[in-house]
């Protein structure tokens, strides 16, 4: 699989999707843009069984403006939280020289939830075992939580390990280890997925979103080892590049 990601087939539909965005007309990079906005929150939602309306969707993305029925706040703040997020993710991607620290990965985390940051200068670990979790594979204990995030960000951050291993394959193992760890009490894999579009944005490949038809592979996947999770997002990766290509294309580019 290393030799297919290095090879010049992603790499040169990435330079055409490239392409295109540049010429494309604001209007168009808009449309796109909200588009993917929806895709985005609606997607890695699913995947923790959270399943957002259009409506919900529409309010807090378009609209931008809390709805007149109180009920529907809670979605409305969850939505909000998750596009400040990604625009923290966008803003981390412009920096010239960045290294995905402990603090950058607490900043993400304070942006999905910043009722954690309440009192308090960076949120906290989690402290205890989840009960109830939607991921079934297993998690690091608390007190070991601290000593496996260091080990993490020195390995991401390592000259060797950026010389060494494809940027895709670099963020499939960096997502699959955060969730082995499960830092935080709640939004651990939003933020793994966050941490691995960060690397891929920043190597210049579009964001990948897996699709919640894909639930149960990605959840098999992360039980498997880090090979099945870069198999699934490097498909996931081909499979958004080639529709944006399409996109911005009009539909008058034949996929290879």
């Amino acid at each position: 699989m290393v030799q297919q990601l290095q090879g010049t087939s992603l790499e040169s539909r990435v330079a055409r999707l490239q392409e295109l965005q540049k010429e494309a007309p604001a209007d168009i990079i808009e449309r796109f843009e909200k588009s993917l906005e929806m895709s985005w929150v609606y997607h890695d939602s699913a995947l923790e069984g959270v399943v957002y309306n259009k409506e919900e969707l529409h309010q807090a993305i378009i609209v931008q403006e809390p709805p007149s029925d109180s009920s529907a706040l809670p979605a409305y703040d969850e939505i909000r939280n998750h596009l400040n997020a990604v625009a923290l993710v966008y803003e981390l991607t412009q920096k010239k020289r960045l290294n995905i620290s402990l603090d950058v990965i607490k900043k993400i985390y304070a942006r999905l939830a910043p009722e954690e940051l309440e009192g308090k200068a960076q949120p906290t670990y989690r402290k205890d075992m989840p009960l109830h979790r939607l991921y079934f594979h297993e998690i690091a204990p608390p007190e070991k939580i601290s000593y496996r995030m260091r080990q993490l960000v020195q390995w991401m951050n390592a000259t060797e390990t950026k010389r060494s291993t494809h940027a895709v394959r670099l963020a499939a193992k960096a997502h699959h280890q955060l969730l082995h760890i499960y830092p935080f009490p709640r939004q651990s894999g939003k933020v793994a997925r966050l941490i691995m579009n960060l690397i891929l944005l920043r190597q210049g490949y579009p964001p990948v979103v897996i699709h919640a038809t894909q639930r149960q592979r990605y959840y098999d996947a992360l039980k498997t080892s880090d090979d099945a999770v870069a198999r699934l997002i490097t498909e996931a990766l081909g499979a958004t590049v080639e529709s944006t290509i399409n996109y911005f294309a009009g539909g008058d580019e034949e996929e290879e």
